[in-house]
């Protein structure tokens, strides 16, 4: 049984399960301590249920669905996977992942420069790995916590799975659905026309993407596989890391905007109240947030990605998927000989953008029946919680490296295929991030 395909369908009250036929990942591919693989698969079936029910509203017939595990896996790994001349992608940055504290463990996040700099000036030492492992064997991994997330620096507290869900963070993470929607009340929208391919069921639907690293790039990057004219704005006061992009900007364009000047945030709320769906993974406040809050886009479909969601005391943190793991408890579950662990891929990411695609297909469906825009959210952290509560013997035993068969090559560059088996590549390899004008791209113009 696809657990998290059972939940979603369970959480949104859609009664019945789509008939998708499953193999699973090949003996190892995944394997560990916790059942990453039936995450995975299960994510992905959400999002083929969800592309079925949207077919079906629109009068289209559904085209039939097959899961293959080993390319879900090789999607979901797509970052290791890469390849550039020949060369792999960098791993973590020296400063980020697991230090020894006076009192456990810490895991931090420093790949990019300002997290870097920030860890650096809350800890008083140079970038130097020894110096910060000095520094943090002095602290208590709770109170350094507390003090990052007030500097905007990325220090979480290593706990098992029962000390997080004693506190209210985990407890919160634990609670509702594992994407919540909700009617917008500000507005509806002309309908839009009915699409006629049931392989690009979201063509003509325009995707305004605020969001960077993986969970809501991997979202947006399937909303564009489906046929969605998908444009990525980026601030260029935050560059983003070059490989990262390549593995999750395919089908896109890549536009820069500075929110700082006047125009260019006049051109990126213009953007906005021409959005079908506009995906956010800014935190509350931020000035990108701000005016795409003020535009408030009637009958759009906005979602929005997070680490920790949006209730509990961890609401309005910072956060990764490592970091995610390292609190929740599932880096203790992976790790070994007293050494907190990590999971075979960055699958809460995954996971999660999967399913908040699932909830942005199943609210443009019903959209396209009233024209009334909905709120998507969905959470990293509630994601882990799901994961944690699944059965956990399936993907036992040593794990094995991803097959290398489910790539495609583009140039220079070696990338994963799509997760889903129906399609044989991306529309368009991901563009050089922030090479495009801001507008939404069509296949003529990218």
């Amino acid at each position: 049984m696809l657990d998290t395909l059972t939940q979603y369908e369970a959480d949104h009250g859609h009664g019945r399960l789509q008939d998708i036929a499953v193999v699973p990942p090949s003996p190892g591919v995944l394997a560990g301590p916790l059942p990453v693989a039936a995450l995975a698969t299960g994510s992905v079936a959400a999002l083929c249920s969800a592309v079925d029910r949207y077919c079906r509203a629109a009068d289209l017939d559904p085209q039939p669905w097959s899961i293959d595990g080993d390319r879900v896996a090789s999607s979901f790994g797509g970052g290791d996977l890469l390849r550039v001349n020949g060369g792999a992608a960098p791993g973590f940055a020296p400063l980020s992942g697991f230090w020894p504290t006076a009192d456990g463990w810490v895991r931090t996040h420093a790949n990019y420069p300002h997290h870097r700099d920030r860890l650096c000036a809350l800890l008083g030492v140079p970038d130097d790995p020894a110096a910060v492992a000095t520094a943090l064997a002095r602290v208590s991994a709770r109170e350094i916590e507390d003090s990052a997330a007030a500097a905007g620096a990325l220090v979480v507290a290593v706990r098992t799975p029962s000390e997080w869900d004693d506190e209210p963070a985990g407890r919160f993470a634990a609670t509702g659905p594992l994407v919540t929607t909700s009617v917008r009340p500000d507005g509806t929208s002309s309908l839009a026309e009915a699409p006629t391919d049931a392989r690009r069921p979201l063509a003509g639907m325009r995707v305004l993407d605020l969001t960077r690293v993986l969970a809501g790039p991997v979202a947006t990057r399937v909303l564009a596989l489906l046929g969605a004219s998908v444009l990525r704005v980026d601030s260029p006061r935050l560059p983003e890391i070059e490989t990262q992009h390549l593995d999750t900007g395919a089908g896109k364009a890549s536009t820069l905007l500075d929110v700082e000047d006047p125009d260019q945030r006049d051109r990126l709320a213009a953007l906005a109240t021409t959005a079908d769906v506009v995906v956010r993974g800014y935190r509350p406040g931020s000035t990108v947030m701000s005016v795409v809050e003020s535009v408030r886009p009637g009958g759009a479909v906005v979602a929005s990605v997070s680490a920790w969601g949006t209730r509990g005391p961890f609401a309005g943190r910072r956060g990764f998927d490592s970091l995610v793991q390292a609190a929740s408890g599932i880096a203790v579950l992976c790790g070994r000989d007293y050494r907190p662990g990590a999971l075979p891929v960055q699958a809460l990411d995954h996971a999660t953008g999967y399913l908040l695609a699932a909830g942005i297909v199943d609210a443009l469906a019903l959209r396209a029946q009233s024209g009334i825009g909905r709120t998507v959210t969905a959470s990293l952290a509630r994601t882990a919680a799901h994961l944690l509560a699944l059965p956990r013997s399936a993907d036992g035993g040593e794990r094995t490296p991803i097959p290398e068969t489910h790539t495609v090559t583009h140039g220079s560059v070696r990338t994963a295929r799509p997760a889903l088996a129906e399609y044989d590549d991306y529309p368009w390899p991901a563009r050089p991030w922030g090479s495009d004008e801001p507008r939404y791209p069509t296949p003529e113009t990218v």
